[in-house]
């Protein structure tokens, strides 16, 4: 019997990879941290290293990275960020911290050869 739906027919083994590779492991989840830095990326660049005027966060202290956006998100807000601050929890400014710590910082990327 021909298939009424010919898209179905092509998503089908696509979705069964998608399974696959969700029940084994495969498709792990990103790192902690690593979804809730997004928003920081908009000004910061992707991974944390800025390339139109605004300070690359990667690969710094996370301890101080922390207390900068905690005192952000508890003072009378001054510009963008501290706004943004306002946005997350203190543990999730802490995951946000722990995780751009985790990256290279900023003129330090290897380049393939």
């Amino acid at each position: 019997m021909k298939s009424r739906h010919p898209i179905s027919t092509t998503l089908r083994p696509a979705l069964a990879v998608g399974a696959a590779l969700a029940a084994t492991g495969l498709m792990a989840a990103p790192p902690p941290g690593q979804l809730l830095s997004s928003m920081c990326s908009q000004c910061h660049g992707t991974n944390g290293q800025a390339v139109s005027g605004f300070e690359s966060i990667s690969g710094k202290s996370a301890t101080d990275m922390y207390k900068t956006l905690l005192e952000m998100s508890r003072r009378r807000p001054e510009n963008i960020m501290d706004l943004q601050a306002r946005a997350f929890t203190p543990e999730q400014l802490r995951l946000i911290a722990n995780y751009l710590a985790t990256l290279p910082p900023a003129g330090s990327e290897v380049l393939d050869k």
